[in-house]
């Protein structure tokens, strides 16, 4: 079991640095097309025209890079409890009516992820099967951009049902605040 932990939590984190690094991309991308920018103003105002320096469809790849980003980061800050979450009822229920709360929680999570991925395949398919491309002038097969994303679904959907499986088996869910307490009995939620 520790084995299998080791891997997820190693997924968790791969996925989490992926984004990191698509980030790091739609940085350089747009800073390389700001120098362009600069260039090109440089020149006209030297030479009297602009040289049209540009990254060809750079704003198309700085979206890919975003929604991969978007994706592959899902579990990673589900794990780290970066996830916006309203804990204002939660907060003040007794720990076991809680801990059913965070079941259904996970489960309906899970579920949805679980929907959004098998749908998302059949549009990576769908694309794949047809050569969809993007409209830009570098014209990039959908798929690819779109498997990102599918990428990021399967592995949040994971998360999800792993988190589930922890919290099942009475552990307390990682994504809750150290400092939590159980405001109904002055018990600590753990």
């Amino acid at each position: 079991m520790l084995v299998v932990r080791r891997i997820l939590d190693t997924i968790y984190l791969a996925s989490g640095w992926l984004a990191a690094l698509c980030i790091g991309l739609i940085c350089a991308l747009v800073v390389a097309q700001v120098g362009l920018n600069s260039l090109d103003r440089i020149s006209s105002l030297i030479t009297g025209r602009a040289i049209g320096l540009t990254i060809p469809s750079y704003a198309d790849f700085t979206g890919f890079f975003l929604a991969a980003a978007s994706f592959l980061a899902l579990a990673y800050t589900l794990r780290q409890g970066g996830h916006i979450r309203v804990t204002l009822l939660v907060s003040h229920l007794p720990r076991r009516v809680a801990l059913v709360f965070e079941w259904f929680c996970l489960l309906t999570a899970a579920a949805i992820a679980c929907y959004f991925s098998y749908y998302t395949l059949l549009l990576c398919l769908e694309s794949y099967r047809y050569q969809d491309l993007s409209p830009g002038m570098i014209a990039v097969p959908l798929w690819i951009p779109q498997s990102a994303m599918l990428a990021g679904l399967i592995i949040v959907s994971i998360a999800l049902i792993d988190e589930l499986i922890w919290v099942i088996r009475g552990n307390r869910p990682h994504y809750w605040d150290e400092s939590r307490t159980d405001h109904t009995s002055g018990e600590d939620n753990v």
